[in-house]
């Protein structure tokens, strides 16, 4: 056994693991947090992929003790995280739910979209899915939701950014 300490959702946990122990297990078996879900267990389906210090990682090709100091966030962290519940909306208005064995996965890495790219396309999205794999959905509404959050925000920042121009016109300190 190895003792570990990482952060697990914010909290600190300390605890030793066997050195062969993968993230998913550690999490579904010690921390009991089950909506890290286990596919292929080979790294390719994207069913089990966390954060990790705030990038998508397969958790069940991860070792446990390869986390020492890391903070990792399952999907059990995101209940109050507005991204997510963006996210959450537009995959029920898109139909991009059947299963929803793979949705834990696919909102990690739909969050690391929208967050880390925020002007994707729908081939950058498509690309940047090719990672997480679903045989429900076809993709179509998974791309459609991911691509309704980006709209969604890109036109709040566009209507942020008139407004404070039309602010520092009103107000600019060329006003009379």
């Amino acid at each position: 056994m190895k003792p570990i300490e990482l952060k697990v959702n914010g909290s600190t946990v300390q605890c030793a693991v066997e050195p062969r122990t993968h993230l998913a297990d550690f999490l579904r078996e010690t921390r009991m947090l089950t909506g890290t879900n286990l596919g292929c267990e080979q790294g390719v389906c994207g069913a089990c992929t966390v954060m990790i210090d705030g990038v998508p990682q397969r958790s069940c090709i991860t070792f446990a003790v390869t986390c020492q100091g890391a903070e990792v966030r399952t999907i059990e962290d995101f209940d109050q995280d507005p991204v997510m519940a963006e996210l959450r909306a537009a995959f029920t208005a898109e139909h991009a739910l059947q299963c929803g064995y793979c949705t834990p996965g696919m909102l990690a890495t739909a969050r690391d979209i929208v967050t880390r790219i925020p002007d994707a396309d729908e081939a950058r999205i498509r690309h940047e899915l090719s990672g997480n794999l679903c045989r429900c959905t076809g993709y179509v509404g998974l791309v459609r939701a991911i691509r309704r959050v980006l709209d969604a925000r890109r036109a709040d920042r566009e209507a942020r950014a008139a407004a404070g121009a039309a602010s520092m016109d009103k107000d600019g300190p060329h006003a009379s």
